[in-house]
C-alpha cells in the first residue's frame, strides 16, 4: 500500500488534525512517524521535520520540498532508472534504511521527492 508523507512542525499537532478531519484512528504512531488510512485507499504518513533533515541531510534547507511520494513496487530499480533518465535528481541511492524496507529516493523536475522502496517489506 502506498504511503504519501507530508513533512511536519508538531507531529502530535498534525496527527490530531488529521485523525480529526479525516475522522480516522492512527495504524502507526510513533515518534518520528503517524500513519493514518486514507479515504479510498493508501495511508498518510507525518513525518516531523527533524526526522528528513536526519534521513536526508539539507533537503529542506531554504525552499525545499515539503512532501514525498513513496512508492512500494515490485523493482524499485526499473523506476529508479526511469526516473534518473527523465530528468530527476538522485538524492539517495536504493539502499537498506532502519525502518526495514530498501529504499532510493529521487527529486522529480518539480523538486517533490518520489521513493521507490522494495515491495513486501515492512
Amino acid at each position: 500500500m502506498d504511503l504519501f508523507i507530508l513533512y511536519v512542525a508538531d507531529q502530535g499537532r498534525a496527527r490530531d488534525f488529521y485523525a480529526s478531519v479525516l475522522d480516522v484512528a492512527p495504524s502507526l504512531d510513533v515518534p518520528g512517524m503517524t500513519e493514518l488510512p486514507l479515504p479510498g485507499g493508501g495511508r498518510l504518513g507525518l513525518m516531523p521535520e527533524a526526522g528528513i533533515h536526519r534521513l536526508l541531510p539539507g533537503l529542506l534547507e531554504g525552499r525545499g520540498p515539503r512532501a514525498e511520494l513513496y512508492l512500494r513496487v515490485g523493482r524499485p530499480e526499473a523506476l529508479l532508472e526511469r526516473a534518473l533518465a527523465e530528468g530527476a535528481g538522485l538524492l539517495s541511492p536504493l539502499g537498506p534504511r532502519d525502518w526495514g524496507e530498501e529504499v532510493a529516493y529521487v527529486l522529480d523536475p518539480d523538486g517533490h521527492v518520489l521513493a521507490f522502496a522494495r515491495a513486501g517489506r515492512a
